[in-house]
């Protein structure tokens, strides 16, 4: 039976999630919602659904950020307040941690550093001192809690422009392979068994003719 892990993140995961099935093999399934998981408030809402349709994970690998600290107006800021931010991410966690799966938390992944002047609204700006702020804020509050972390804002980046597209945000075939690799490597080191599917039984009770399941 393979180990179930389930992706969460937005279209950073969607471009690395077939590079992780990929180097993980057979051993694993990996599952990941068909949207772009947006961000912190857009996953705390889907978490309801997206555990409906993927029960049971072994393993979930997750993370939301970039939408966050997303610069639609420039006199406005980051799209998410960070106290907001913060309150999100602890929920999201806490509701996580009821599948009894094991939690790996992901840091938002870079930006070319040239992003923070795009005018915005589309394509948003993107200032990269937001994004390590917001990562050590979330680490900081995630400092007591069960979870692993993997630093995926680190792996790239030293040298980021290498690994991303012409779009300064999203990873290119290069960044794609580092990051699905550092994704597969922390899923792989994870100790765990896979559920057994669980099974429903019936009982048929004649005397109150009623169905107990």
């Amino acid at each position: 039976m393979a180990i179930r892990v389930l992706l969460i993140g937005d279209s950073i995961r969607s471009h690395y999630q077939k590079e992780v099935q990929t180097q993980l093999g057979d051993d694993y399934e990996v599952m990941g919602p068909d949207v772009n998981c947006r961000f912190s408030s857009y996953v705390l809402n889907s978490l309801r659904f997206w555990l409906e349709e993927f029960p049971q994970p072994d393993i979930i690998h997750w993370n939301a950020g970039l939408w966050d600290t997303a610069i639609l107006y420039h006199e406005d800021g980051c799209f998410t307040s960070l106290d907001n931010y913060l309150a999100n991410m602890k929920k999201i966690l806490r509701e996580l941690k009821k599948t009894g799966a094991v939690v790996i938390f992901a840091t938002t992944t870079p930006v070319s550093d040239d992003k923070k002047y795009f005018p915005g609204p589309m394509p948003p700006a993107h200032d990269s001192e937001d994004i390590i702020r917001y990562n050590q804020a979330v680490l900081e509050a995630f400092q007591e809690e069960d979870i692993i972390v993997n630093d995926l804002f680190s792996v790239i980046n030293a040298e980021k422009d290498q690994y991303l597209k012409e779009d300064k945000i999203h990873p290119n075939a290069e960044g794609i392979k580092l990051l699905g690799k550092a994704v597969a490597d922390i899923i792989r080191m994870q100790k765990v068994e896979p559920k057994k599917a669980q099974t429903e039984c019936s009982i048929y009770v004649k005397e109150e003719e009623k169905l107990i399941q």
